[in-house]
């Protein structure tokens, strides 16, 4: 980073802290003059925030942070022994599912690209990796240590119920219906008329549906493939980023009884086939901004869809950058502090939980594994900071507490939360690259009592290492795939009936109290 820039942070950084020091140095000079029942005052210029006592919105569920994974890395992620799982990605699973079940989710491109091979059958055209008994072994294995429950993708561009029950009943036989918690027959199929589903002889793309390939057109695939499946195991679907094809959630539901668990997938940035001039091409500043947190009004109506014919929704491909994510933006501090914001916008619009998507060796990956020597290691990127931070904001049964501030701020997010305990939790996010803030909270009650801060913390935005959460780190890389160093709270003591919080430009804080 320009040793400008690195001036400017620092400067920044000192300010807010010496703001801080300022209230203590206030309480004591009131002392030495006498008044010993001298208090510091608020900090002027800082931002009252008021945290209101009444619950809003559905409670946040178990289970929430998933992950997605393509077939063809579980390998990479969990080893190939179905003796020796490695420890360091189940430990990572399950850190951000704190008392709950995690949902791992396998699928994504290579849902349609996938199939359990069968004898006499002619491999389809777009299929290039195949499932087995190994791999399903690794599955199943995985699914036990971390406790898991699996969405397991199966090929709906092949058109054929043979390959898509073949699929499916040696999975289920293979994993265990224990495991195994819906099918989600096809994957993205908006663009099965659009997008090649492989090349032919002469290298022409080929897709896997006419051009004409419509919501109706796949309604009827959905069904009569869907009929081919295993009946004790609900379907999961539309699997659809589109949002003509969102809207068309009342249409899915009434046309398939079978369906238990509604997903969709949301990527706020674009990588593939989108100009740099748009508002949703790849880089920082789009990906901190607003609208990139915020679901769309669509999928937001989808969950109120679903949740009045009593089934969950998932977002179960989430991630900041489509097309594997984009180099210097979904691999820095600034896809952390999206995250952490990200999550809170989803759980408040009734979402039941999220699948954040990743394969092997690409920039949007929340952890990387290697193992030298029969030994794992992981190395946790910054990203994963960030759906850590939320499961310490946002335990399951956690409500929403309103916020409110008397003047917008440019910058600022802000979610307060009452746990099942009681406990009240501020998650404050600055996501201003220059900007340090101070702000004077006030609890639903009076604050009496002392608070505990804990900051989620980056050189910068754009650092791809260096994160820290409460001042631990899982350092350059981990073999226990847990943080490391000594937690570094810091208590907050009410000033005139209010915590004083400084936050740093580019980092978050949670503020916890009873």
């Amino acid at each position: 980073m320009p040793r400008s820039s690195t001036y400017r942070r620092r400067r920044a950084t000192a300010l807010a802290g010496l703001i801080a020091v300022a209230v203590v140095a206030a309480a004591a000079a009131g002392s030495l003059n006498g008044a010993s029942d001298a208090t510091p005052s608020i900090p002027r210029g800082a931002v009252v925030l008021d945290v209101s006592s009444a619950t809003i919105g559905r409670p946040i569920p178990a289970g929430f942070v998933g992950f997605s994974i393509e077939y063809s890395s579980l390998y990479a992620y969990a080893g190939r022994d179905p003796a020796a799982i490695n420890p360091t990605f189940v430990r990572l699973v399950q850190t951000v599912n704190p008392g709950g079940r995690p949902v791992l989710r396998f699928g994504g491109d290579t849902t349609d690209w996938s199939w359990w091979p069968i004898q006499g059958a002619t491999k389809p055209g777009g299929v290039r990796y195949a499932l087995t008994p190994e791999w399903a072994a690794v599955a199943r294995a995985t699914a036990d240590a971390a406790g898991a429950r699996l969405i397991l993708g199966l090929n709906l561009e092949a058109d054929s119920g043979l390959v898509a029950g073949t699929e499916a009943r040696e999975l289920l036989s293979r994993l265990g219906p224990q495991a195994v918690g819906a099918f989600e027959l096809g994957n993205e199929p908006e663009v099965y008329g659009t997008i090649g589903w492989y090349n032919d002889a002469a290298g022409r793309p080929v897709t896997g549906r006419p051009a004409t390939y419509d919501f109706g057109w796949f309604l009827h695939d959905f069904t009569t493939v869907g009929s081919a499946l295993p009946a004790s195991v609900p379907l999961a679907g539309p699997a659809s980023g589109a949002p003509v094809w969102v809207r068309g959630v009342r249409r899915f539901l009434a046309a398939d009884s079978r369906t238990g668990l509604v997903t969709y997938h949301f990527y706020p940035l674009r990588r593939c086939y989108t100009p740099s001039s748009s508002p949703v091409s790849p880089t920082l500043a789009h990906l901190l901004a607003l609208q990139a947190a915020t679901l769309p009004a669509d999928i937001r109506a989808a969950v109120q869809a679903a949740h009045a014919r009593g089934l969950p929704l998932r977002l179960d491909e989430l991630n900041s950058v489509s097309c594997k994510g984009q180099s210097g933006v979904s691999d820095t501090f600034a896809s952390s502090l999206w995250a952490l914001d990200a999550l809170f916008h989803m759980a408040r619009a009734g979402v039941d939980g999220v699948n954040i998507h990743t394969l092997n060796d690409v920039p949007y990956e929340p952890f990387a594994f290697a193992d030298p020597g029969g030994h794992w290691q992981a190395s946790v990127k910054p990203m994963y900071y960030g759906l850590l931070a939320f499961s310490r904001a946002a335990p399951p049964g956690s409500r929403f507490l309103a916020t409110g501030i008397r003047h917008s701020v440019p910058g600022l997010r802000r979610w307060a939360t009452r746990g099942p305990d009681g406990s009240v939790r501020l998650v404050l996010i600055n996501v201003s690259p220059h900007h340090p803030l101070v702000l004077a909270v006030r609890s639903p009650a009076p604050a009496t009592g002392s608070a505990t801060l804990q900051r989620l913390t980056a050189p910068s935005l754009t650092a791809t290492s260096g994160v820290s959460l409460d001042g631990q780190s899982y350092g350059a890389t981990t073999t226990s795939g847990q943080l490391g160093g000594a937690a570094q709270p810091q208590t907050l003591r009410p000033t005139d009936q209010r915590y004083v919080v400084s936050l740093p430009a580019a980092s978050a804080a949670l503020v916890s109290w009873r």
